[in-house]
């Protein structure tokens, strides 16, 4: 079962609908999380939503209470909250990307995708990790090949994946893709 947490975002039930076409899905609101299905999910989804992840207390605890136990896959806040507790910075872009498409490229060896690779994804976001970043086991896997914004996130060990885009959005080319690979580790 995938457990979405919710941060009340208009995309989020179209996460629930690509998520729904690998597994069942059980979707409740950030502040109403049900501790018992939270419990036997075998993937956390942080949903994409407003704001920054510091206004996201209780997305922080779960996340590090079961980072290392469940799959955990963050999307776009979610991104965004992986990287805050891990000590990133996320801060103000200059450019706001809100229905944008932009083409992203692999560029590390250790993905789940082939070095490379070039995707096209949809982008909805103000916000941006400040670079540079480090944090143990994680790498940033893919950029935005126009302006080398990291777009993803990859935790092999801990297994946990963040994308700064929407795999959900019809914007972005593959996005089913995507999550069966994420899915299928």
């Amino acid at each position: 079962m995938i457990y979405i947490i919710d941060h009340k975002d208009s995309f989020t039930h179209n996460v629930v609908h690509q998520f729904s076409n690998f597994d069942d899905v059980q979707c409740d609101d950030y502040n109403q999380v049900n501790q018992t299905l939270l419990n036997k999910a075998n993937v956390i989804v942080l949903s994409p939503g407003p704001g920054n992840p510091k206004d996201y207390p209780i997305t922080s605890n779960i996340y590090n209470h079961y980072k290392g136990k469940i799959k955990i896959i963050g999307i776009c806040l979610g991104f965004q909250q992986i990287l805050y507790c891990e000590k990133g910075r996320i801060i103000q872009q200059n450019k706001i990307y809100h229905g944008y498409q932009s083409n992203i490229k692999v560029i590390s060896n250790n993905s789940l995708f082939k070095k490379g690779k070039n995707f096209r994804v949809g982008r909805y976001h103000s916000l941006k990790l400040k670079e540079p970043f480090r944090a143990k086991n994680f790498e940033i896997t893919m950029r935005c090949v126009e302006t080398n914004v990291a777009m993803t996130i990859e935790n092999n060990i801990d297994k946990i994946y963040g994308f700064q885009f929407h795999p959900e959005s019809f914007l972005t080319i593959n996005g089913n893709l995507l999550i069966k690979k994420i899915l299928s580790t």
